[in-house]
């Protein structure tokens, strides 16, 4: 029913690309992945992001305006971004725009001249490389160096001062790895080996070997889902119970179909929001009733997060009508609450959120936080 729903959901979304907004309306517009390697985080991303917005809506919106919600896939490419964006503000007149997966996506979103020429701020993708405060974007989500911290902070605690480090170089994940260089430097971690994810499968399985016999006390993953998962399936081989760790935008589902359930086991994962299936907190109660309302599906972090994102972005958005020139966000000094968890204490930061937990991945029930 899920997949169903959200495939429903893109091929709506996909079918209209030439809209007459009414003036008591508020647009905004999202190209992301729905259907390509990272589909499962989009999907879930935009059923948070649309409950948050049902729930509005069904209030009477915003002072009275609705809010129309345009989501286009991008099938998690940049070309295919760039143009989808380009249509959303062009042709959709969009007025807001939330942002897409990975940092080639979103870095290509920012450097073309659609996006340049409407002025607008890119809001909350799902990107964790470092951007200048000027680049006209803003972030929910904390940066992947604050996830990679977080992560060596938790392995510091049980005494591990040495890992190995499983690479794929590309556009999207090389931010990411010098960000990973930069914080073993600042803790003394010290390399047991590195794993080069690359088209050479017998290169692959010689440094995963070699790996593998350096006993590391944990591994990190700087990879897509798919490169991530072959990589895991074949060192579980070699090594079943040493810890392995990813970053909160590897997609589990995906991940878990290519190793298997026992290759997942003794893996661990930095998160961006709490547990979604509790209700510790007010926005964790609210997200869980709410998804239960509007959604026939299951809540997952993704989730939790695009609400919390929809939730945050109407505290941030400028009083009444926006005119030509002025900024969408305005950020309160000291930050403030959205229900249990700050958003914009860090003042010049260009990410609203600092939460960062760790969960361990288990085959019976997924995520244990």
């Amino acid at each position: 029913m899920k997949r169903i729903l959200c495939k429903c959901l893109a091929a709506f979304s996909l079918s209209l690309p030439l809209l007459t907004h009414a003036a008591d309306t508020i647009v905004v517009g999202q190209a992301i992945d729905l259907s390509g390697p990272n589909a499962d985080l989009g999907r879930d991303y935009v059923a948070g992001i649309k409950t948050y917005f049902d729930v509005l809506n069904t209030k009477g919106g915003i002072n009275g305006r609705r809010i129309q919600y345009l989501v286009r896939d991008d099938r998690g490419q940049a070309d295919l971004a760039v143009k989808a964006v380009a249509e959303l503000v062009d042709q959709a007149h969009v007025a807001y725009l939330f942002g897409g997966i990975g940092d080639d996506v979103t870095r290509a979103v920012l450097n073309s001249a659609d996006f340049k020429r409407s002025g607008l701020t890119l809001y909350a993708p799902l990107a964790g490389a470092d951007y200048q405060k000027d680049a006209r974007i803003l972030f929910w989500r904390p940066s992947y160096q604050q996830e990679i911290r977080h992560i060596f902070s938790h392995f510091d605690k049980l005494g591990i001062k040495d890992i190995g480090v499983v690479y794929q170089e590309s556009a999207a994940t090389a931010d990411a790895y010098q960000r990973l260089l930069d914080q073993m430097k600042e803790s003394g971690i010290k390399l047991s080996g590195t794993v080069h994810l690359s088209k050479d499968a017998k290169q692959i399985s010689k440094e995963t070997a070699a790996l593998a016999a350096a006993k590391p006390g944990f591994v990190i993953m700087v990879a897509d889902t798919v490169s991530a998962g072959v990589f895991l399936k074949e060192f579980r081989k070699l090594a079943p119970q040493t810890f392995v760790a990813g970053s909160s935008l590897t997609n589990l589902t995906t991940l878990r179909q290519l190793a298997g359930g026992k290759a997942v086991e003794w893996t661990v994962f930095s998160q961006v929001v709490p547990n979604p299936g509790i209700g510790s907190s007010s926005i964790q109660l609210e997200h869980l009733n709410m998804m239960r309302k509007y959604r026939d599906e299951p809540v997952s972090a993704m989730t939790l997060e695009g609400f919390a994102a929809a939730k945050t972005w109407i505290r941030l958005l400028q009083p009444g009508k926006r005119v030509a020139g002025q900024p969408e966000y305005v950020i309160p000094g000291g930050g403030f609450d959205i229900g249990g968890y700050m958003m914009g204490e860090s003042a010049g930061s260009n990410h609203l959120s600092n939460y960062v937990d760790i969960a361990l991945f288990n085959k019976a029930s997924g995520l244990t936080y």
